[in-house]
């Protein structure tokens, strides 16, 4: 249940449109509903703004689609994350009308129009296609989140002229999430660039002394462009969150 429904309810009551029975049937779920392995939090969006996220990882498909049902029953917008192509065949069986983002590894459920919400459009860049799996995350999170989204692909440090090319786009953004494996340095150009905040998600792309996005952390971490933020290991869905809350009206 979202601020604006919460209003809706109230003053259908008020205005005697419904009873009192019918109120405290609505809100008997706030504001958390055990379905058994889940606790799941109907009260986020009015917390928060925005409903409460499935991580897919470890969970079965029969785990993911109670949560789901849950979410979905009370009129909430659904997004699941880090699902592989098996469960999330398996969870369409269940929610026909949910759709599965292959290259971000997730799958949405939309139950009612996503408000948009953002003041302007959050740009989302990544180094190299390898990247993509992260930066997609990150994409389909905004856009669930009521964001306006770009994105500009396959633009790294190795081919600089490439993101220059493109310099109109990055100074219309309102927030820059910049993705990137192997030495991390993409955020530190993008940085220096433009003056929006710049939130940075290091991935776990490189050969082996990347240490699995280890490098790329410390690199973004140390970076020398004042006003680079930064979120954990092929953390797209996190950047998006947090670019969400800047952009937000």
């Amino acid at each position: 249940m979202d601020p604006q429904e919460l209003k809706n309810l109230l003053n259908a009551f008020k205005d005697g449109a419904l009873g009192e029975d019918e109120v405290l049937a609505r809100l008997r779920h706030l504001p958390f509903e055990d379905v058994g392995d889940a606790m799941v939090d109907h009260h986020r969006s009015l917390r928060q703004g925005f409903p409460e996220v499935i991580f897919g990882a470890g969970k079965s498909a029969g785990q993911i689609e109670r949560i789901m049902a849950s979410l979905s029953a009370r009129g909430s917008n659904v997004l699941v994350t880090r699902l592989d192509e098996a469960k999330a065949l398996a969870v369409k069986e269940a929610f026909p009308a949910a759709v599965w983002h292959a290259d971000a590894r997730c799958l949405t459920l939309e139950e009612k129009p996503v408000e948009k919400r953002g003041r302007g459009t959050v740009l989302v860049i990544s180094a190299g296609t390898s990247d993509l799996p992260v930066a997609a995350e990150a994409l389909v999170t905004l856009r669930m989140l009521g964001n306006d989204a770009e994105h500009l692909y396959d633009v790294g440090v190795a081919g600089i002229h490439r993101l220059l090319a493109r310099r109109e786009t990055l100074f219309a953004a309102s927030v820059l999430i910049v993705v990137a494996g192997m030495e991390g340095a993409l955020p530190s150009v993008v940085g220096g660039l433009v003056d929006r905040p710049v939130i940075a998600v290091p991935t776990s792309v490189g050969y082996g002394a990347s240490f699995g996005g280890i490098a790329a952390l410390l690199g973004m971490l140390n970076s020398c462009a004042a006003g680079v933020t930064v979120v954990n290991i092929d953390n797209g869905f996190g950047a998006a969150v947090a670019a969400s809350t800047i952009n937000r009206v």
